[in-house]
């Protein structure tokens, strides 16, 4: 009877996960839900970029960014100026959409990705021509880094 059990959860896991990935490469939106400053407006732009990829964003102002920093656990390494829940996944800052859509796809055992701080040249964070380089890092719930992606 476990064995049975055990089949059927694998089974229904695998349907979901298909389900997930079919759904991101038919072009279906993808709902996502961002939490900003009212006066940022680097985050404004980063939505749009999301908007322009896709994404069905969920805009939520609030004056306390920190508190909801502080609810998803989110250190102060990877600490950005905006926080977005998508799929369970916490995505903090400034990552662009192709990262969040290969997450997405992967749905690797983390709690989210963030591009810490603000660099130069990530979307929402245009200037001209001047680009830093920037990693798209990988987190877990023992606060572990990784590098999830890197822009030179």
């Amino acid at each position: 009877m476990k064995l049975l059990y055990r089949i059927l959860t694998i089974g229904v896991i695998a349907c979901t996960m298909a389900a997930r990935a079919e759904g991101i490469e038919t072009n279906k939106p993808i709902d996502i839900v961002v939490y900003r400053s009212p006066s940022c407006e680097c985050c404004g732009k980063w939505l749009e970029h999301l908007k322009n990829n896709n994404f069905n964003v969920k805009d939520i102002l609030t004056e306390d960014v920190q508190a909801v920093k502080q609810k998803y656990g989110i250190s102060a390494a990877m600490s950005s100026c905006h926080t977005a829940i998508v799929d369970g996944y916490i995505v903090e800052g400034h990552v662009p959409a192709n990262d969040i859509i290969n997450l997405l796809k992967t749905r690797p055992k983390i709690v989210g990705i963030s591009v810490p701080g603000m660099p130069m040249g990530t979307p929402g964070m245009e200037m001209g021509g001047k680009k830093d380089a920037y990693k798209v890092m990988s987190f877990d719930k023992e606060n572990d880094y990784k590098a999830f992606n890197s822009y030179q």
